[in-house]
């Protein structure tokens, strides 16, 4: 018998970096609408606009429909999924003491 165990109640927590290429001009608008999607982090512009973002998402539908959406948003030119982990969700475990 085990003194403790950890138990995954929840979905499957999916991490993702994004190089994001913004239109010429675009890199201050397409941050803040980027910054207002659920999941997304904005770590880094560089000087020609280039974004490097992060989404996190609960299943995989959810992080592939974040990754349209981050693609379809206006004013980005392209983006370039270079990461992708999944994991149990922190925030679904339990510690479970026998």
């Amino acid at each position: 018998m085990r003194e403790s165990e950890t138990i995954v109640e929840g979905g499957i927590l999916n991490i993702s970096s994004i190089i994001v290429h913004p239109g010429p001009g675009l890199a201050g608008v397409v941050r803040t609408r980027l910054l207002a999607m659920a999941g997304v982090e904005v770590h880094a512009v560089g000087e020609d606009g280039r974004m490097i973002i992060t989404v996190e998402t609960e299943g995989e539908g959810a992080m592939i429909d974040a990754f349209e959406a981050v693609n379809k948003t206006e004013g980005v030119l392209s983006a370039s999924m270079v990461y992708h982990q999944t994991e149990a969700n922190p925030d679904a475990e339990i510690s479970v003491g026998t």
